[in-house]
């Protein structure tokens, strides 16, 4: 048995799909990521990370292949919104259907959302978690209206 499942269905009636991440976050992300890139280089060609300092060599090395692999991801991540629920590609593709839903919460930063994202954090009946990014007025539109219509559905 169990509280009655939560529906929604974006305004558009089918699918919302957007980036995750907006382009000023993604253009920071290259900066920092390039930069370190660039660092590695420079030491390396000036001869701080010569022979027998290899072991800091692969610790720096190490850390810029997870700096690169998270930038990756940042690039390509895309969250979806459809009548059965939400989906975000990511390092680990998150997904949470809305028939299941107990709560939601856009967490943003007024005025700043072209640099941080605003996320909106869902959680089931049984308590599991997800967040969710979401770089377009579109999808945080709908963000907001998930949020409302669940409070509301839920307080029934």
């Amino acid at each position: 048995m169990g509280p009655a499942p939560f529906r929604f269905v974006p305004q558009s009636g089918g699918t919302i799909e957007a980036p995750a991440f907006s382009r000023v976050f993604k253009l920071f992300a290259t900066v920092i990521v390039g930069g370190c890139a660039l660092w590695l280089a420079q030491l390396f060609t000036s001869g701080v990370l010569g022979t027998g300092r290899t072991t800091g060599v692969v610790w720096f090395l190490a850390g810029l292949v997870m700096m690169l692999w998270t930038w990756w991801h940042i690039m390509r991540s895309r969250t979806r919104i459809t009548s059965e629920g939400l989906h975000q590609r990511w390092i680990w593709d998150k997904d949470m259907a809305f028939d299941d839903l107990a709560y939601g919460k856009l967490i943003r930063v007024r005025g700043l959302e072209w640099l941080i994202a605003p996320r909106l954090y869902v959680r089931t009946l049984m308590g599991k978690f997800t967040v969710f990014y979401g770089a377009t007025p579109e999808l945080i539109a709908e963000f907001e209206r998930i949020v409302r219509e669940l409070r509301e559905f839920r307080q029934l």
